[in-house]
């Protein structure tokens, strides 16, 4: 009898636990959460991706050794130093650039310079439109998307945690994963998302296509070891990242920082990738 009654508890707690997990499993796919992503979001019939991006400590910023030597006397990488650790917490971040589509489908317009393809990055926007953007994308999904912090951006641009230490975004070759003047000057334009390899994350086009709005103002780095940096708390200009269409392939090496411009600038070479 005893041995009975000890098989019958066994019995109803596998059953608990299984019950347990499987309303764990729901909710976590309620709140849309399917391992290192987010599943499919969808806005008017467009779907976009989201990944997941472990946290980690990783040197920001232009190491001596990372600069090809023939490079160094024709451009100017003191804006990308000093190197400091940056320790940075679990994030998502988007699969591709925002694209034209799913611009449209938010904003119900599409403000971009080269058209022909509802999957080109959207560009011709300043950073002020995306946070108009964003701000209506938040009230549709109920979730808060943000544009990424510069450490956030870099971090995921090197491949966060799966970095294999390569110059631009998942290779060290340049034409393998970046659009960039020379290598696709015969269309100098942008080119639709996710057309070359992406880096150790999934992610496509963080070197060229169009550079990245991110959310930080800019200013001068700091040699001390940061955590969830958000740069300066004020400033005249926005940061942004990644190189361009337009752009040499010097501009597309994740640690480059390509440009900073007047919050209200927008043109050609500009776009956005989201973060949550």
């Amino acid at each position: 009898m005893k041995t009975a009654r000890t098989i019958g508890m066994i019995v109803l707690t596998v059953i608990v636990c299984s019950l347990m997990a499987a309303c764990s499993s729901d909710d976590d796919e309620e709140n849309g959460l399917n391992g290192n992503r987010i599943k499919p979001i969808q806005i008017n019939g467009v779907k976009f991706n989201m990944v997941k991006v472990q946290g980690g400590t990783f040197q920001m910023g232009a190491t001596p050794t990372e600069i090809p030597g023939y490079i160094t006397k024709d451009y100017d990488f003191s804006d990308a130093r000093p190197v400091h650790d940056v320790t940075l917490s679990d994030y998502y971040i988007g699969e591709t650039e925002v694209t034209q589509e799913l611009w449209q489908a938010v904003m119900g317009s599409n403000p971009s310079r080269f058209t022909g393809s509802s999957l080109l990055p959207v560009e011709t926007v300043s950073w002020n439109d995306c946070q108009e953007f964003i701000n209506k994308l938040n009230a549709i999904t109920g979730k808060h998307f943000r544009l990424p912090t510069e450490a956030e951006w870099e971090f995921a641009a090197r491949g966060g945690n799966l970095s294999q230490g390569f110059g631009f975004s998942g290779s060290n070759k340049s034409r393998e994963v970046a659009w960039y003047d020379g290598c696709n000057s015969q269309f100098e334009k942008t080119i639709e998302v996710g057309t070359k390899v992406p880096n150790e994350l999934g992610l496509y086009d963080m070197s060229g296509n169009v550079g990245e709005w991110c959310q930080d103002w800019y200013g001068k780095y700091s040699s001390n070891a940061q955590k969830n940096p958000t740069g300066p708390s004020s400033g005249v200009e926005r940061v942004c990242r990644g190189g361009d269409w337009y752009i040499d392939w010097v501009v597309c090496l994740v640690y480059f920082r390509w440009v900073r411009l007047s919050p209200t600038s927008a043109n050609s070479r500009v776009g956005l990738r989201l973060a949550l």
